[in-house]
């Protein structure tokens, strides 16, 4: 017998996403960013989250939407650079901000899944990021000892997924998202094209089922481009 994890859309899938929730947001900049739940939380006028997140996306998108709504208490990220709303919050003392490198949000994202509750990094030995950290030392080198994260929401955008919750992630898309899927206590993924299991090539699945907990199929996603560049045509 087949798991149907499907939900109506994208309001049913955060209906009990209440204040002071820790929510992960797949994504990297504006690609892959999931909108629709997004969009949904921002209707729903939640608020006191802690965000966790590979950056605030822009004032008019994505979590920006969430930040122009006060709805955000904390924000944790490795960059914030394309949001005046965050800048404005963060030096006015109203939102709560922990920078963390790249690679140990990534991680800490991949000991959650795994079930592992910390993991010593090489990343921010003796800088601000070490503060208030236990430091180990093996072979003549110190380590930080990073905590994995506790999520009680990950939400993720995938390409296709079926109604089991298996996802398959495009391209650059991919990202943060297949890390996040397995970190959260309840994860919801919203997908472009919704199918029934047997449908997608069992070689190609990112993240399998057993991660996911509730699906639902979006439409008419905006996908902008953070910073469109493009190089001159050679004459």
């Amino acid at each position: 017998m087949s798991i149907n994890k499907v939900v109506a859309g994208a309001a049913a899938a955060v209906s009990d996403i209440q204040d002071g929730a820790t929510i992960m947001f797949g994504g990297f900049g504006l690609c892959g960013i999931p909108e629709k739940c997004i969009t949904a939380l921002v209707d729903k006028g939640v608020k006191d989250l802690t965000c966790i997140s590979n950056n605030a996306g822009v004032d008019d998108f994505g979590i920006g939407l969430m930040l122009h709504k006060k709805q955000l208490k904390k924000m944790i990220a490795s960059y914030v650079g394309e949001n005046a709303e965050f800048e404005r919050q963060l030096l006015s003392g109203e939102l709560e901000v922990e920078l963390i490198p790249q690679g140990t949000l990534a991680t800490r994202c991949l000991i959650a899944g795994y079930g592992i509750p910390f993991v010593p990094v090489l990343a921010g030995v003796g800088t601000e990021v070490a503060e208030g950290k236990d430091v180990v030392t093996r072979n003549g080198k110190e380590y930080l000892i990073e905590e994995a994260f506790d999520a009680d929401f990950a939400i993720v955008k995938a390409w296709k997924g079926d109604t089991m919750g298996n996802l398959v992630f495009k391209d650059t898309a991919r990202n943060f998202n297949p890390l996040m899927a397995m970190a959260g206590k309840v994860t919801i993924a919203e997908v472009e094209e919704l199918v029934q299991p047997g449908e997608l090539d069992p070689n190609m699945i990112h993240t399998p089922g057993i991660y996911v907990h509730r699906i639902f199929q979006g439409d008419n996603y905006e996908k902008r481009i953070e910073q469109r560049t493009v190089r001159k045509v050679q004459s």
